[in-house]
């Protein structure tokens, strides 16, 4: 099979670069590498999301100090921040499948010895382990759906974003469960590490279709991506979108429960917040990735953000429902953020240094609105100091989100950028 660049990532009568030339997959192979991908973006999540759940009991079967448990809820970011920049550079010297291969053994081996860790300081290493693996996998993925392919973006994507969404509410939903059958939160927490095993085995099997090493004049690295504004773009908008996510999923229970709901109730709704991510990715990438300027999805995005936010600050208790499902759809825009990496790039390579720039970045953006929001919330002793916050990344998100939506390609903006230089 013949890889050539999409018709939206390519100019008219612009023939393919050398390594795409190069690239090619046996038609057989192209079913098992779509369902390595699945199987892969499972594992990116369960790190993060298994812990949270029995965090008491990690904390006191650790003997944990307060310190090391708010490490333990940071490590994430941090490690997306730095594994995720470094991702292009390994990809290009080990290969993509080799790379990934790599990765989901580091996240199987560290969920595997987390769980057996004695000691407090080691499970912090142990963790970082396993969300190194995940760290490279966010970054990785988009580019292998780039590379293989590229007439089907928004169909793998698909496949790429529900796989992630599901692996996350899996873990996060089977975690006490798991605990309580077991009577031990370490069995809960190490299981998932077959998770790792399962999407291991057809990689092992896809590496004979790793393509060949491309010229290395074809490389992009992070730094050239962040000396353009589409780039910069990219990462304000994964930025805005990740910290309005890890807030809600941090907050949203407690600021329902402090509004008069009952823990219970306060649970669901969170649990059905999380779950809206699940239909959000089936339907959004491959309609995203059908016309040419996505300014309307963000628009679509930002209103259901704000008329959510508007609902929760006014009449948190009336409505729940309705409130929570227009967040839910806003959402959304993570899936839009994830899209982006392949509709606003030409090449495999564009995709994974923007995925790489946009996530080592917009993780560290992402990591500090929750600790600013619960700031917020201490210093003002309500939520509407907190919510304005809200509002002002939603405000913020609007306005990259118009930008980067708009019908530009990563690597023209390096070539002029080059050319004016020169």
């Amino acid at each position: 099979m013949s890889v050539t660049p999409t018709r939206e990532n390519t100019a008219p009568g612009t023939p393919p670069s050398g390594t795409e030339q190069r690239r090619a997959a046996p038609r057989a192979a192209l079913l098992l590498i779509a369902v390595a991908i699945a199987l892969a973006a499972l594992n990116l999540r369960t790190a993060i999301t298994s812990v949270g759940p029995v965090l008491d009991e990690v904390t006191q079967g650790l003997g944990m100090s307060a310190v090391g448990a708010g490490a333990l809820t940071t490590l994430p970011v941090l490690c997306f921040a730095v594994f995720g920049g470094l991702t292009p550079l390994l990809s290009r010297r080990l290969g993509s499948h080799r790379l990934l291969v790599l990765a989901l053994a580091a996240v199987t081996l560290g969920l595997v010895t987390r769980a057996m860790a004695p000691e407090p300081w080691l499970f912090l290493a142990l963790s970082a382990v396993a969300l190194s693996g995940g760290a490279v996998g966010n970054v990785i993925l988009p580019a292998l759906v780039k590379q293989h392919f590229p007439h089907r973006v928004g169909l793998m994507t698909t496949v790429y974003t529900t796989g992630l969404a599901v692996g996350t509410a899996i873990a996060a939903a089977a975690t006490v469960p798991l605990e309580q059958a077991t009577g031990n939160w370490r069995i809960a927490l190490g299981s998932y590490a077959l998770f790792g095993l399962a999407a291991a085995l057809p990689w092992l099997l896809a590496l004979r279709h790793e393509p060949a090493p491309g010229d290395s004049r074809e490389a992009l690295g992070v730094r050239q991506v962040l000396g353009t504004g589409i780039g910069w773009q990219s990462v304000l908008y994964f930025g805005t979108q990740s910290s309005i996510a890890y807030i809600m999923f941090g907050w949203f229970a407690q600021m329902l429960r402090d509004q008069g709901l009952d823990a219970q109730s306060a649970g669901v709704m969170l649990a059905y917040l999380s779950a809206l991510g699940i239909p959000m990715s089936l339907a959004m990438p491959s309609i995203i990735v059908r016309v040419r300027d996505q300014r309307p999805f963000v628009l679509l995005f930002v209103t259901a953000y704000l008329v959510g936010f508007a609902g929760l600050w006014v009449s948190p208790l009336n409505g729940t429902w309705v409130w929570t499902t227009l967040i839910g759809i806003g959402l959304g825009s993570f899936v839009m953020a994830l899209t982006i990496f392949a509709v606003r790039t030409r090449t495999a390579e564009g995709t994974a240094a923007m995925s790489a720039s946009s996530q080592s970045l917009g993780y560290l953006i992402g990591g500090a609105g929750p600790f600013l929001f619960g700031l917020l919330h201490e210093v003002s002793g309500g939520w509407h100091a907190s919510m304005a916050m809200v509002v002002g990344l939603v405000l913020l998100n609007l306005v990259v989100g118009l930008l980067i939506a708009r019908p530009r390609y990563l690597e023209d903006a390096i070539a002029a950028r080059a050319a004016k230089a020169g």
